[in-house]
């Protein structure tokens, strides 16, 4: 047993300065995932007009209650359709999380017909791509809650149009692996997204209100003339009794979510999560003092040992090398009973780190181990001692670990992700299974002041070489300018608007999500698909 000895004073000055700052950061996230439910909220009185549940009610009364639930990308699209944050609506129109029905695991995906009649949104078709992407990864069930208005043709971008043939493809690529998708129609599906129950091995329509066609009538009247009303084109019973569109007839939102709740049942997938029989230690210190533990001005240290022993199972953690590259932590324990591998940061990763790291990586695919990565890094080691021990090349082999290793990797990234120590440490463009942001994180090529600093040492280089003399209030300008460009694109409010993490979570959450994770991760694994050459195709 190696259980951590904490060192940190969690009720001293610093600690609650630390504290105050992550709260306030907490409230605002929350406050803007309020703000896009309250901005869907304001159509209740046209949904209770024709009888249906508003989109988070209707994921609500399909998830099973009191059983967990991952809500995935809720900032997409933030601060992408106004420059305004109080006016920009988080979610990019879509719902999206993972949860239990009927006791499997799923992925449930809902279009926000209450905001613009669930139009798509450029924000919105990637945050769908990327939890298909998981949905496949992980061998979720895909359950599609389908109200959409098509794109918005006011806003039409060709490019939007031909990447957006990817959702659908996608579609496809689960059913041919062996993942159920299930559609409830709940309204309208027009042009494209008619091909969403098209591609569906299962489909639930709601009597009165489904709809799905190629061409709606006015389209229809447009291209051909031929004049034809929405029912006969795409309505429930149409597609219920003539076309086959559809496996079941729904009276109402509720009856639709019932028989899609049957149809999972009736999958034979029960959940595979896979147990001991023992249940694992909580961490021997308390969550909530992951709330004082990472400072708001990264500059400051912050020993990272002290955030895995508030995450692992009974705060037993092992070390790897602990000698040796100190700056970078490598660390062997359970999370949820989970054995996993965990590497950390608390400085610069220089060539020992590196190459520490780089074994780590190695060793845990070895032992079949997923990898967390808790990211709090300025980067690696510049220099001229760094430069000529190799620090390029060593951290290429760290980089070439992290590409090709074999089993789960799941990043958080906690503070500072900067330079090529987001690559190092398994960010975005390394494709972990999931990546999960701490309100206080921010990620950039560098700090803002670093960035602004190389500029003017650049600028006055170049005027001095020319002869120009040097205007310091200008140049003061142009260095707050490009601070505050930097600052603003680090903030992790933004950097998960475009889709560059699965969502923000509060510290106090990271084991309950990271348990969530590795479970999802051991599922995988263990259950056996049944592939064929094509999707389920619709007869």
């Amino acid at each position: 047993m190696s259980i951590f000895q904490s060192s940190w004073n969690a009720q001293g000055a610093l600690a609650q300065q630390r504290r105050h700052a992550m709260l306030e950061r907490i409230a605002a996230l929350r406050s803007l995932e309020a703000h896009a439910a309250q901005a869907s909220a304001k159509s209740r009185a046209v949904f209770d007009k024709r009888g249906q549940l508003l989109p988070r009610e209707r994921v609500g009364f399909l998830l099973d209650p009191g059983a967990p639930y991952l809500p995935l990308c809720s900032l997409a699209g933030f601060m992408q359709d106004t420059t305004d944050p109080a006016q920009s609506i988080p979610g990019g129109g879509v719902v999206a999380g993972i949860g239990f029905i009927e006791g499997v695991r799923c992925m449930v995906v809902a279009s926000d017909s209450g905001i613009e009649a669930g139009a798509i949104q450029p924000m919105g078709l990637e945050k769908i791509l990327r939890v298909q992407e998981i949905a496949l990864q992980n061998k979720l069930p895909f359950i599609h809650l389908v109200e959409s208005a098509g794109a918005n043709l006011m806003r039409y971008r060709v490019e939007g149009f031909v990447h957006g043939g990817a959702l659908f493809r996608n579609l496809a690529r689960l059913s041919a692996a062996g993942i159920p998708v299930l559609t409830i129609q709940h309204g309208s599906g027009t042009a494209g997204g008619a091909y969403m129950p098209g591609l569906s091995d299962v489909v639930v329509l709601v009597r009165g209100r489904s709809r799905a066609f190629l061409a709606g009538p006015p389209l229809l009247m447009a291209a051909t003339g031929e004049v034809a009303t929405e029912e006969e084109l795409g309505g429930a019973e149409m597609h219920a009794t003539v076309s086959g569109l559809g496996e079941s007839l729904a009276e109402d939102d509720r009856h639709a979510i019932g028989l899609a709740k049957e149809h999972v049942a009736h999958l034979g997938w029960t959940s595979s999560a896979i147990h001991s029989g023992v249940m694992p230690l909580p961490p021997a210190f308390d969550a909530d003092e992951l709330l004082g533990l990472m400072a708001d001005d990264l500059r400051q240290p912050v020993d990272m040992r002290e955030v895995i022993a508030r995450l692992v199972d009974n705060s037993d953690m092992l070390e790897f090398k602990p000698l040796y590259g100190a700056a970078t932590l490598c660390v062997q324990a359970s999370i949820n009973g989970h054995a996993v591998g965990i590497i950390s940061n608390n400085g610069p990763i220089d060539v020992a780190g590196a190459n520490k790291a780089t074994h780590f990586i190695q060793r845990c695919c070895q032992l079949g181990q997923p990898i967390v990565y808790l990211q709090n890094t300025t980067g690696y080691m510049v220099g001229k001692d760094s430069e000529q021990g190799g620090m390029i090349k060593h951290g290429s082999k760290m980089i070439q670990a992290v590409t090709n290793a074999t089993v789960p990797q799941i990043t958080i990234q906690c503070g500072a992700s900067f330079g090529a120590g987001n690559y190092g440490m398994c960010g975005r463009g390394y494709a972990p299974r999931f990546l999960f942001s701490w309100p206080s994180a921010k990620t950039a090529v560098m700090g803002g002041e670093q960035a602004a600093r190389t500029m003017q040492i650049v600028t006055e280089a170049a005027m001095t070489r020319k002869g120009i003399a040097i205007d310091a209030a200008q140049s003061q300008v142009q260095f707050d300018k490009i601070v505050a460009l930097f600052e603003a694109q680090a903030d992790a409010f933004y950097t998960s608007g475009l889709l560059l993490d699965d969502g923000v979570i509060d510290p106090r959450d990271t084991r309950a999500v990271l348990g969530q994770c590795l479970a999802m991760c051991a599922e995988a694994d263990a259950r056996q698909l049944r592939p064929m050459q094509f999707g389920v195709a619709r007869m």
